[in-house]
């Protein structure tokens, strides 16, 4: 349960009243199946699986939801086939070219037809909102996917004004100079990957796995210009990560100490499980959490309530 990526946002203390009534919020918009000739729905399931009913998971001040879709698969090639069919169908009955415009309505109707009888891909979007510091995580590295995170939790809440990352101090500056310094903050230790960058328009990128990040080669490459987009940490030998220069974080995993502390002991039900996981990683991340807004300044929102 785990996540791997991390999208940020931060909301205002007067949101955090809203939370306590996240449950009944959710229940009016549970995932319902996809219609007829409906191509996709989103709605919130449970984050315990199909089995349960509940729609979060509650501990202390952090609240997780899940997200849920089905989209209809419907390929291109079969929509172009089926399209060229009818069109053959009618040029031969009628002998007359097809405009335009009537090309759009019968690809319109041709996508009707099928829609009924496409496959059903069924998705599911961790995230969790932390009531006391005002942070909202979506288990995802898509900026799109997180922004779409959001809007189903503010449809449910009526309002919710969650923000993306607005660092006082440039990502990019910063995790640039840590390079070229070999100066990192206490606790944070350079991992084995890197994304440089030629910061001119369609400069040249040079992306590095499994390689000494302080080796003359990557020094050679930042000398001639290039800045950090991206790079591997490691936090207290507890948690290692890609964080990138929007401060999205990629390749989320604790490591053997953390781990450790988890215990082999296998947990009586799912649900203890999962309450054991989610304990861990939402304070292990809040660490993470006070270290990035020591490092780039990431103030919470404020509204007056």
């Amino acid at each position: 349960m785990f996540f791997r990526n991390l999208t940020l946002f931060r909301f205002p203390k007067s949101s955090s009243k809203s939370l306590n009534e996240l449950e009944d919020l959710l229940a009016e918009h549970r995932l319902r199946p996809c219609g007829p000739i409906e191509l996709a729905t989103r709605g919130f399931v449970s984050p315990y699986g199909r089995d349960s009913d509940e729609l979060t998971h509650r501990s202390g001040n952090y609240s997780m939801v899940a997200i849920g879709g089905e989209d209809k698969l419907l390929p291109s090639s079969v929509i172009g086939e089926a399209l060229a069919q009818k069109i053959a169908e009618i040029t031969d009955k009628e002998a007359r070219r097809i405009g335009a415009r009537e090309r759009k309505r019968l690809k319109e109707e041709v996508m009707t037809d099928l829609l009924p009888r496409a496959f059903v891909r069924p998705s599911r979007l961790l995230a969790y909102l932390d009531a006391d510091a005002g942070w909202l995580l979506v288990d995802t590295a898509s900026r799109k996917a997180a922004e779409e995170a959001v809007s189903q939790i503010r449809d449910a809440l009526g309002r919710f004004p969650a923000t993306p990352m607005a660092p006082s101090d440039s990502p990019r500056t910063l995790m640039t100079d840590w390079l070229v310094s070999g100066k990192l903050p206490p606790g944070l230790s350079l991992g084995d990957e890197c994304e440089l960058r030629d910061p001119a328009e369609a400069g040249a990128v040079v992306r590095c796995r499994r390689q000494d990040l302080e080796s003359d080669e990557v020094r050679e490459h930042l000398k001639s210009g290039k800045q950090v987009f991206q790079v591997g940490l490691e936090l207290d030998e507890r948690i290692a990560f890609v964080l990138g220069e929007d401060l999205t974080i990629r390749k989320f995993r604790f490591l053997d100490i953390v781990m450790d502390e988890l215990g082999d002991d296998s947990a009586e039900s799912a649900r203890e499980e999962l309450d054991a996981r989610f304990v861990i990683m939402t304070l292990e991340t809040k660490r993470l959490l006070e270290k990035l807004d020591e490092w780039f300044g990431l103030p919470r929102p404020d509204e007056r309530d």
